[in-house]
């Protein structure tokens, strides 16, 4: 076995001031031996690679509720909120340089009526005394109108927790102005004595958004050694879900600096590329938009954490997003997405949501079954290939879905 890499990150990396919000000890990753099995069996290859497939467990990474992705991103924006100056307190509509007088008082944030996002924000500010507001729209995707039930669909799962842990919501049509911009919100406020702090839609347009996936990723640098794993000896496609872009753009930066370094050091670790590939969940934008924007956070991040010509060393060559699992919505439960939940649930005890993980689930297993990985393995003289599944969290979405999972 391997000696352990350094846990610590180099600077000016370190030097990032960090809130702790996830367990002092990484997210486990662990073996999935029946999927493995299962996405092994080729008919026609007798020859084809074994397929090791392992889990990054986000969603038991934190003990605020609903452990998930947004937790990793959100360790990052803690020390800019309890700035007297924040750098980010402004919708992104709207820029300023007004400053605010004190640290923020309230947390406002917007998401889809089942977002995640929005209950890691909320819990997070219950945690630190602070205030929550959540901006709710109906009309993001269409698990809203494509339920049997939409009076329960806004009520159960995500909403529901919302509500227990005390965040005020407001709920939007896609007409309502306070849908496309939360500024007049913002403004209703501050003239009430508030100091609201603006998080967007999965922090991914804060330019601290990637920070917490660029530190994943020499996490699971670390863990890859603690997996003894076989053929290159690391993760060779890691799959991760793709919403609004950063935790994709912070996995990208982060392993061109782990790469980096280990070129540096002239050892014999096992390196990259990593595979890092981007489920997308909605069909709502072409794949190009996306790939713009995970583009665009990578190198934000890259700067941050000491790649100084991130531009030149994170390229489009370095994101790969798969648009072909998308489904009819984001949201919006498709058959290919149902029978993911299902399996994932059936032989390995684990339990996915619906909008994210399930279509993360259904794509790798595709990808695993695919003759581009078999190409990728004997290119590379592997008899086994390592698939890393990253659960980023939403499991309390299930109760909202509850007409539609089983």
């Amino acid at each position: 076995m391997r000696p352990r890499i350094p846990t610590q990150l180099p600077p000016p990396f370190n030097q990032l001031p960090r809130y702790p919000i996830l367990y002092h000890e990484p997210s486990p990753i662990h073996p999935l031996p029946t999927l493995s099995q299962i996405s092994t069996r080729i008919p026609h290859a007798d020859s084809s690679p074994r397929i090791c497939i392992f889990a990054k467990r986000e969603d038991q990474s934190s003990p605020l509720a609903c452990a998930g992705n947004k937790y990793r991103k959100l360790e990052y924006l803690v020390p800019d909120i309890f700035s007297p100056t924040p750098t980010y307190h402004y919708h992104e509509s709207h820029p300023t340089n007004q400053t605010l007088q004190g640290p923020a008082t309230i947390l406002v944030t917007e998401g889809a009526l089942q977002s995640n996002h929005t209950v890691q924000v909320t819990a997070l500010a219950r945690k630190l005394g602070l205030k929550a507001l959540v901006l709710l729209n109906r009309d993001t995707g269409s698990g809203y109108k494509t339920s049997s039930s939409p009076d329960h669909f806004a009520q159960l799962g995500n909403v529901q927790i919302n509500k227990l842990l005390g965040a005020e919501i407001r709920m939007y049509n896609a007409d309502d102005p306070e849908a496309t911009d939360a500024q007049p919100v913002l403004e209703e406020l501050r003239k009430s004595g508030q100091r609201p702090y603006w998080i967007p839609g999965g922090a991914s347009l804060h330019h601290l958004g990637g920070l917490g996936y660029a530190r994943a990723a020499f996490e699971i640098a670390e863990q890859e050694s603690e997996c003894r794993l076989g053929g290159s000896g690391l993760f060779d496609f890691i799959f991760v879900a793709c919403g609004s872009g950063s935790t994709v753009a912070g996995l990208i930066s982060g392993f061109k600096l782990v790469d980096s370094l280990r070129m540096g050091s002239g050892d014999n670790w096992p390196r990259g590329p990593r595979n890092i590939i981007g489920i997308l969940n909605s069909p709502t934008r072409p794949r190009a938009y996306h790939e713009e924007r995970v583009l665009r956070f990578a190198r934000t991040a890259g700067q941050l954490i000491g790649l100084f010509n991130s531009e030149r060393e994170i390229t489009m060559d370095d994101v790969h997003l798969d648009d072909r699992f998308v489904g009819e919505g984001y949201g919006v439960i498709d058959d290919e997405t149902r029978k993911a939940l299902s399996m994932m649930a059936e032989t390995e005890g684990i339990l996915l949501d619906p909008v994210y993980t399930a279509k993360v689930a259904a794509g790798m297993m595709h990808w695993a079954q695919s003759e581009e990985m078999i190409k990728y393995a004997e290119k590379n003289r592997l008899g086994e290939v390592n698939v890393l599944f990253i659960h980023t969290g939403g499991q309390a979405a299930l109760s909202a879905y509850f007409d539609r999972v089983v």
